[in-house]
């Protein structure tokens, strides 16, 4: 199986929520933590973004 890795601005197209929210969230321990890529860089396996999308509660 292949893990797609998402970078940041994808992360926030599919979530609809703000860098900074994602970060205040990530310190929260109520958003996934980044995988390491380089020195400088992270991103998010898909499939964790997808099952903490699911696990959301549905708004109106």
């Amino acid at each position: 199986m292949t893990h797609h890795i998402l970078r940041r601005p994808e992360v926030e197209r599919l979530t609809g929520l703000s860098r900074s929210t994602i970060y205040r969230l990530m310190a929260d321990g109520e958003f996934p933590k980044p995988v390491k890529l380089t020195r400088k860089a992270v991103g998010w396996q898909q499939n964790t973004i997808n099952e903490w999308l699911a696990q959301r509660p549905l708004t109106d």
